[in-house]
């Protein structure tokens, strides 16, 4: 497992450090192994991680945990982002985009900023049925919330406490929460932890064959103010975000965020308030570009069992390649032939 910081670096960017008492939802975390590097690791390790199809000598038994993250320019470069197995990116108030992160096969030592939930990162998450890490919320997301819709921790709660401040940046743009105080949130909910995680579907190495049209760069364009882009690395055989110009990279070690599949969806976004507050569909299924190894597919999205995901012509869901899976969602308005280009 990547371990990004040592714990005399976590004091120093929170105000309050995290005792490292182990539990046993921590030992199952710490039994995730580092990917193996030898040309023989597919036939020594038997098993598969759900979210990104790369190999793992022991099956994991717990749930995912899916956190709110930031992205406000105040808000980069995000810590822990480039660990998780499957980031959605949808809008929230304005033309700004908050991401849900969902954590399974590798866990980082601090994640952040945590930023505060709506009604449709629910949703997502409760696709995964992950535990969900929020810092605030709006009206529907705090109601349903509340309601027992979904096992949550809010900063709300628990600020100071599990959620901690860093000194070097402004509220509310400066929560984290360290995985072990996510554990020790848990337990004090008492939420189940242990769950078997129904698997996406992936290719193997013996039946990789992406076809259509070659390209490099992709750019999301969200309603003319928040430009994404993503550039091919064909080294890595993935794709590198970009914010602008600024490059998207964990803030403690400046290792560069790779995603192998690049999801863009199109649904139709209606504001509900005066706030800029949003309904978004992620039922109805649309138009979807997926990008993988350099090539763009137009294909289609469907929801199935809460999960954003690729399908064919007829409805059948598209095997992914072994790695993270980055979702975008942009509007129908302006559609997305206007708000995406690649090349």
């Amino acid at each position: 497992m990547k371990r990004w910081m040592t714990v005399a670096f976590i004091a120093s960017i929170l105000l309050v450090g995290c005792n490292n008492e182990a539990d046993e939802i921590s030992e199952a975390i710490e039994s995730t192994p580092d990917t193996l590097d030898d040309e023989h690791a597919e036939e020594e390790q038997p098993f598969t991680y759900p979210l990104t199809g790369d190999k793992s000598d022991i099956k994991l038994d717990h749930r995912p945990v899916g956190v709110m993250i930031n992205n406000h320019p105040a808000a980069r470069p995000q810590s822990g982002l480039v660990d998780a197995d499957v980031v959605y990116e949808v809008l929230a108030e304005g033309e700004m985009t908050r991401f849900l992160a969902l954590f399974h096969s590798t866990f980082p030592e601090v994640v952040g900023p945590v930023r505060s939930a709506r009604d449709y990162y629910i949703d997502l998450a409760n696709g995964y049925d992950a535990v969900f890490i929020t810092h605030g919320w709006s009206p529907g997301a705090e109601a349903r919330l509340k309601a027992g819709e979904a096992d949550y921790l809010s900063g709300l709660h628990y600020d100071g406490t599990l959620f901690q401040r860093s000194t070097d940046r402004r509220a509310p743009h400066n929560s984290y929460i360290t995985f072990e105080n996510i554990q020790k949130g848990i337990e004090e909910q008492g939420y189940d932890w242990e769950k078997e995680v129904p698997p996406l579907s992936f290719y193997t190495s013996e039946d990789i064959q992406v076809v259509g049209h070659a390209v490099s760069t992709i750019v999301v364009n969200y309603l003319n103010r928040n430009e994404v882009s993503y550039q091919f690395d064909e080294q890595t055989g993935k794709y590198h975000r970009f914010n602008g110009d600024s490059q998207t990279v964990d803030y403690h070690t400046n290792e560069p965020l790779l995603v192998a599949n690049l999801f863009i969806v199109e649904s139709e976004h209606n504001v509900l308030d005066e706030a800029g507050r949003r309904d978004i569909n992620l039922t109805s299924g649309g138009r979807g570009l997926l990008f993988q190894s350099g090539i763009a597919n137009e294909v289609n999205w469907k929801n199935i069992d809460g999960r954003i995901l690729p399908v064919d012509e007829n409805g059948n869901e598209m095997p992914l390649k072994p790695g993270m899976t980055w979702i975008n969602v942009v509007p129908t308005s302006p559609s997305m032939d206007e708000s995406v280009s690649y090349n």
